[in-house]
């Protein structure tokens, strides 16, 4: 393992340019760490991603120069594909993957000797490069030197660095469903609503704010209000009157699970 007057020598590759990559790459050099070259399918994702970090890109994986570090950043559906590619261009380096739901030992099935997991739970999009220092990461690895080695890496870039198995990850990642993709989800349903009706959806986002900013202090159990918390099936039967079949399904499912779960 690297001592502390090499960390800022370890030289990183950089396997996928899409959202977490972009985030992750440039938070990474910025924290001193060395980017040596960028892969992806995409030839154009490859040199937008290469020509911003100032590293070397390719849609070749043998053409990846060597790396102490490899991070596989691909899409879940790609990584077992991509991953047994990399395994026979890096058969030393110590390489990670960042997906939520895929276990580690699937690296250790692609014919890897060193590896682990280096997942940022959080959401990512190029047109927004995130702040690390707020990001949760989760690592895991094959061997207490790989996992000390993860822990200082995601260490350069926040002070929330916690270790979990692939099995604890999974629950991570269908947590985080629910919290952000559904959350979203639900964002996009009330722009449509009101777009349809002539409202900037805008007005909305004091309330949005206000929302995340409550369950800092409050459990989410304790911070529920609106109509079903208050058990007012008035108004819950005139709002159900304004929807359409699909949005009424959801509406329904929620309206329930709030019911049946809040503070009376």
């Amino acid at each position: 393992m690297l001592n502390d007057s090499e960390k800022n020598k370890r030289r990183i590759a950089l396997v996928g340019a899409g959202n977490v990559a972009t985030s992750l790459a440039l938070a990474l050099q910025n924290a001193g760490e060395t980017i040596v070259a960028v892969w992806s399918r995409s030839n154009e994702s490859a040199m937008l991603l290469g020509k911003r970090l100032e590293c070397s890109f390719t849609t070749e994986v043998e053409l990846l120069p060597d790396a102490d570090i490899v991070i596989i950043t691909v899409t879940d559906t790609a990584l077992p594909a991509v991953a047994r590619d990399v395994a026979k261009h890096y058969p030393k380096a110590l390489v990670v993957h960042t997906a939520g739901s895929i276990p580690m030992s699937l690296l250790y099935e692609s014919g890897f000797k060193y590896y682990g997991v280096f997942y940022p739970m959080q959401t990512f999009s190029k047109a927004r490069i995130v702040d690390f220092s707020t990001v949760s990461l989760f690592v895991e690895a094959c061997n207490k030197e790989a996992l000390e080695m993860l822990k200082s890496l995601a260490g350069k870039l926040t002070d929330k660095v916690y270790s979990v198995t692939s099995e604890q990850r999974r629950y991570l990642h269908l947590a985080a469903v629910f919290a952000c993709n559904f959350v979203n989800a639900s964002y996009s349903m009330a722009a449509e609503l009101l777009e349809q009706n002539g409202l900037p959806f805008d007005a909305m986002l004091p309330l949005i704010d206000e929302t995340a900013r409550k369950v800092h202090n409050l459990q989410p159990r304790d911070a529920q209000t609106g109509p079903a918390q208050r058990g007012d099936n008035t108004v819950m039967s005139q709002q159900r009157e304004l929807l359409d079949e699909d949005f009424r399904r959801v509406y329904d499912i929620m309206s329930e699970y709030i019911q049946k779960n809040r503070h009376i």
